[in-house]
């Protein structure tokens, strides 16, 4: 019943991931491409780790995914249980939180997704699910019109806060109105950048470095074996390629015997 609950759970969250970015890559919204050396380096997803652990664990849950799993970036028992182990006793339990969906829907007006593979999940046409994290993480801006005092680039009209914000700062998004190309009557806002009005702890750079680690520690956490499989599949057909020669000249050989 609990492989049923989270496949479940987990195609509900693909088909409101694959609607929402869809909607983006509508708006004219271009994804930044996330840096791809981060989802192997094993120090990067370590940071990353740290970051998830410490910044979306406490709304967002990862029910797929234990502690000890971390083991495979390199982490030992004792390390994940001293920096990482905040919301469960011991490191086989898997990353869950108390929030409930009922009080999330409360909080934020929807419930927080699970985060296990958030990464899959936001894979579209537009770009990887990299890439519209990488976007997602860095384009929240103040917004007065909205509750929680945020919004999105890539993701208009989120429930979800700033939580970082702390970390990057604030900044406020630009608009320049110009005529729609369908309907010369009408005018559309077109977005044309960002202006930063109160700094963060980190700089520009140093933000966007430690969310390329956050976004490959997710993009990790959607598929843990994907390094593996991808070096068994290769060696795999290698294997059937030097198999193949010597049977596919005996079976020639065979074949050919009688004619001859």
């Amino acid at each position: 019943m609990k492989i049923i609950k989270h496949t479940l759970a987990a195609a509900a969250l693909l088909v409101a991931a694959v609607s929402t970015t869809a909607s983006a890559a509508e708006a004219g919204i271009a994804l930044d491409r996330a840096p791809v050396d981060r989802f192997t380096d094993l120090q990067a997803l370590q940071r990353g780790a740290k970051m998830f652990v410490n910044y979306c664990l406490n709304c967002h849950g990862a029910q797929s995914m234990r502690y000890n799993r971390l083991k495979d970036i390199g982490l030992t028992d004792q390390q994940i249980k001293d920096n990482l182990l905040f919301t469960a006793d011991k490191v086989g339990e898997l990353m869950t939180i108390s929030l409930t969906r009922k009080d999330g829907k409360e909080w934020f007006g929807a419930a927080p997704p699970d985060l296990s593979v958030i990464a899959r999940a936001r894979a579209s046409g537009a770009g990887s699910g990299a890439d519209w994290l990488y976007t997602y993480l860095r384009t929240f801006y103040r917004d007065s019109s909205r509750e929680t005092g945020w919004n999105n680039l890539a993701f208009a009209n989120v429930g979800m806060p700033h939580v970082l914000y702390e970390l990057q700062g604030e900044q406020v998004a630009k608009f320049a109105k110009e005529k729609d190309p369908h309907d010369p009557s009408k005018t559309i806002e077109k977005f044309v950048g960002f202006e930063q009005t109160k700094p963060g702890r980190m700089s520009k750079l140093e933000y966007d470095s430690a969310i390329a680690d956050l976004v490959g520690f997710l993009v990790w956490m959607s598929e843990p074996v994907a390094a593996q499989r991808k070096q068994l599949g290769i060696a795999v057909l290698i294997f059937l390629g030097v198999f193949m020669l010597p049977c596919a000249w005996m079976l020639n050989r065979a074949y050919w015997k009688d004619i001859h």
